[in-house]
C-alpha cells in the first residue's frame, strides 16, 4: 500500500487547499514554467478535481484560481518563451 493512501482524508484535504492557495499567491510562478519543472500546473489541478467528479471544468478552474481562468490569464499569464515551451514538451514527456 501507498503511504500516501493512509492520510486521513481531512489531512489530504488541509495540504491540498494549501498548495493551491500557495499557487494562487504565487502568479509569478508560470504554468508553462510549473509544467517544465514538474510536468503538471493549475490547469492540471483544475482537471483532477473535474475528473474526481466534484465539479464540472470551468467551475474547477474557479475553484483552484480563485477566479474565471479567462481573467486569470489576462492578469497574470504572459506569453511563453521558446525556450520555455521546450522545457515543457521535455516534461511532459517524462509523464508518459
Amino acid at each position: 500500500m501507498d503511504e500516501l493512501d493512509t492520510l486521513d482524508d481531512t489531512v489530504a484535504a488541509a495540504a491540498f487547499r494549501r498548495l493551491v492557495r500557495h499557487l494562487r499567491h504565487r502568479t509569478d510562478a508560470q504554468n508553462v514554467d510549473l509544467m517544465g519543472l514538474a510536468g503538471f500546473c493549475r490547469n492540471c489541478l483544475s482537471d483532477w478535481v473535474a475528473e474526481a467528479g466534484a465539479l464540472d471544468k470551468d467551475a474547477a478552474r474557479r475553484a483552484i484560481y480563485g477566479m474565471p481562468y479567462g481573467e486569470w490569464k489576462a492578469q497574470h499569464q504572459g506569453d511563453a518563451s521558446p525556450d520555455q515551451l521546450r522545457r515543457m514538451a521535455e516534461s511532459v514527456a517524462k509523464n508518459a
